[in-house]
């Protein structure tokens, strides 16, 4: 089995063969036909995030089941199935209360070592899939069976980034028809969080990006206006298109504690600003306390975009089905899992939106 195992900090991953892992009882097998690239797996390779090495990174895919554990229930042999970036097992405190993106089986399935790595050892699956795989091992909690006809390289998006992006405005934020928002960083995840804004119906949506290729990208998914920051002062340009008062919604979407800073000062009194954006580890975010109380702004983080995968990963497919969602727009290069650095090495360029692995 061709697997992708990052074994050491920010060095190349290395693809190898690796014997299948054996197949508890509440687990699936799943055969791999799509796996996006995401800046979650970069993060996690650059020793940002707390993921033990060696791993296996991937964590935004798509594929049909080919086997299941005598106890699993959510899905069966020949299942069409969307991986989720946090499990929904469905039964904890969590899930019951509608936070099933908080589940507490998280820290169960991120830290379950799956395959045994020809270096010795064994080594975990980035999120508790590890889909820069030809197929992956996980508890049944972590795929939701979907049934679409949308193609592989579209349904492997819902699996982290578009459903982060697109439920940050839907979920978190709450975007209001005829608003105003503003999104600094236009990857695949913020040219999301502009299309769940377009959907709900938002008057000026504001795209802020150094990249030109992304910034002409974000017009095409719902962006009104688009800001280089490069050029002047963003907050300026932001408030300049506000008469001067600041959008209702911004959302921070890069993990940048200075950019978080920036989303503040776009927004208007009594405005909302989302932090999406994964910071490094260490970073802190300084506020200023007697204009943060003053303001009436609400800063509110967003876990994967508050989404509830068994109820959001359905509504998400239907909004593409009937073409609300752009998702083929955001594919921008497709590559094999050998070339699995490659793609890598293009996201960490900002080169593209989203690289899939097919």
């Amino acid at each position: 089995m061709r697997v992708a195992v990052a074994y050491e900090l920010g060095k190349p991953l290395v693809v190898e063969d690796l014997v299948l892992p054996a197949i508890g009882p509440n687990d699936v097998l799943v055969r791999l036909a799509a796996s996006g690239i995401c800046h979650t797996d970069l993060a996690a390779i650059e020793g940002m995030t707390p993921t033990p090495f060696p791993f296996v990174p991937g964590h935004e895919g798509c594929g049909v089941v080919e086997e299941v554990g005598s106890d699993v229930r959510r899905v069966v042999v020949g299942s069409r199935v969307l991986a989720s970036v946090s499990p929904a097992c469905g039964s904890c405190w969590w899930c019951v209360n509608s936070m099933s993106n908080m589940c507490e089986m998280g820290s169960t399935v991120r830290t379950t070592e799956r395959w045994t790595v020809s270096a010795g050892g064994a080594a975990t699956a980035l999120c508790g899939c590890g889909t820069f795989a030809e197929a992956m091992v996980v508890h049944e909690a972590s795929v939701v069976p979907v049934e679409t006809g949308l193609a592989d390289e579209e349904l492997a998006l819902l699996g982290c980034g578009v459903t982060t992006g697109l439920g940050a405005a839907l979920n978190t934020a709450g975007v209001a028809p005829g608003s105003s928002v503003a999104v600094i960083g236009c990857g695949g995840v913020g040219q999301s969080v502009i299309q769940g804004a377009r959907i709900a119906g938002a008057a000026v949506i504001v795209g802020i990006d150094p990249a030109a290729s992304r910034r002409q990208a974000s017009l095409g998914v719902g962006a009104t206006h688009v800001v280089d920051p490069a050029e002047t002062d963003p907050v300026e340009q932001v408030r300049a298109l506000t008469h001067g008062r600041g959008v209702d919604y911004s959302f921070e979407v890069v993990g940048s504690a200075e950019l978080m800073l920036q989303a503040l000062d776009m927004a208007r009194r009594g405005g909302t600003v989302t932090l999406v954006g994964m910071p490094p580890m260490d970073a802190t975010l300084s506020l200023p306390a007697f204009r943060m109380v003053f303001s009436g702004k609400r800063i509110v983080g967003s876990v994967m975009g508050g989404a509830q995968v068994l109820r959001d990963f359905p509504r998400f497919i239907a909004l593409a089905e009937t073409g609300k969602l752009d998702l083929g727009s955001l594919v921008s290069n497709r590559i094999r899992l050998d070339e699995i650095n490659d793609g890598l090495d293009a996201l960490h360029r900002a080169e593209g939106v989203r690289t899939v692995v097919l």
